[in-house]
């Protein structure tokens, strides 16, 4: 029996290289469209390199991605890429609209075009409820994004739903909170402050600026909400499912938890900088997967305690091997 086939879009970020080892794991031959860019960056997918496939492709290129469907025949496509940092879409409004809203159409265009029995997956985010009307959130509260990605991520949620109803398409949604690991990029706040801790513990900084520490999101770990997406594609019906932890913690929380697991005290480094203030602040997201967990059988493995600390070790690690070079 032939090997299944797996396209990621986004495969160097979190993500991608979360869910490429998993599907690796699983037998599939995994490809990942990567766009041609004058500095590439494959560190999170190095370990990768041997075992799957790169392929050029842009989210903002219609026919790029109606070629690479055709050449690499996929059974599923997984669409991670975006511009995914909150605070960049207010610096860029129109290229997020552009890569997260829009290149989910030209992505399902490509699909109805070529094959319409290829399945895909679509990476909602919580961000899409911004002010939330209910909580916990599920799938069916209300919509009220606070950023240009949040309303570009609406725009991709709902065309995708729109093609799975208008053309009989296997196209779904995964609505993910916030999902955090080693993997994580620096501009992100989980990051920033184990990146911060590992530095201030091993004396290379005096103190972490941050913004709202008050500000409260569903953390969990980015490893296990990639074999959500996984589950989603192996269902006979096509639906959306809202992936997140069901518990909420704050940047507090996060800061102390960091700082203690190198025996520190939080409270004598992190100052609060209103420079760090988002314009239009989300202050409250919390999911509600029963449905994931009841329908997918669907759990998460890692604490939001165990991730921190995985994450400070990781960056304590990587600045170590930086100071000894």
């Amino acid at each position: 029996m032939a090997k299944k086939c797996a396209l990621i879009t986004g495969v160097t970020g979190q993500d991608g290289s979360y869910l490429a080892e998993l599907l690796l794991s699983k037998g599939y031959r995994v490809v990942g469209m990567v766009r041609r860019a004058s500095t590439e960056n494959f560190e999170r997918i190095d370990h990768l390199r041997d075992d799957i496939e790169l392929r050029q492709g842009d989210l903002l290129d219609q026919l790029s991605l109606i070629s690479l469907l055709q050449d690499v025949q996929p059974d599923e496509v997984y669409n991670l890429a975006a511009q995914s940092f909150v605070p960049t879409s207010w610096q860029q409004p129109v290229l997020t609209g552009e890569f997260t809203a829009m290149g989910v159409t030209r992505i399902l265009e490509a699909i109805r075009l070529v094959n319409k029995n290829i399945r895909m997956y679509q990476a909602s985010s919580s961000e899409m409820y911004g002010k939330v009307r209910e909580t916990p959130q599920n799938e069916l509260t209300p919509l009220y994004p606070r950023s240009p990605y949040g309303v570009a991520k609406v725009y991709g949620h709902y065309i995708t739903i729109n093609y799975r109803e208008s053309y009989d398409m296997f196209a779904v949604s995964g609505i993910l909170f916030n999902h955090e690991s080693p993997r994580r990029g620096l501009e992100f706040v989980t990051r920033k402050v184990t990146d911060g801790v590992a530095r201030i513990k091993l004396g290379l900084q005096k103190e972490l600026r941050m913004g709202n520490l008050d500000a409260q999101r569903d953390w969990g770990f980015a490893g296990d909400y990639v074999k959500a997406m996984w589950l989603m594609l192996q269902q006979e019906v096509a639906d959306d499912y809202v992936i997140g932890t069901g518990v909420m913690h704050s940047v507090r929380d996060l800061c102390r938890i960091a700082f203690e697991h190198v025996g520190l005290d939080y409270e004598k480094y992190v100052v609060t900088d209103p420079a760090f203030m988002r314009p239009a602040e989300v202050d409250l997201l919390l999911a509600d997967p029963t449905k994931a967990k009841k329908q997918l059988g669907w759990e998460t493995e890692v604490s939001f305690e165990q991730m921190t600390r995985m994450m400070v070790d990781a960056d304590m690690a990587r600045v170590q091997a930086k100071m000894s070079r």
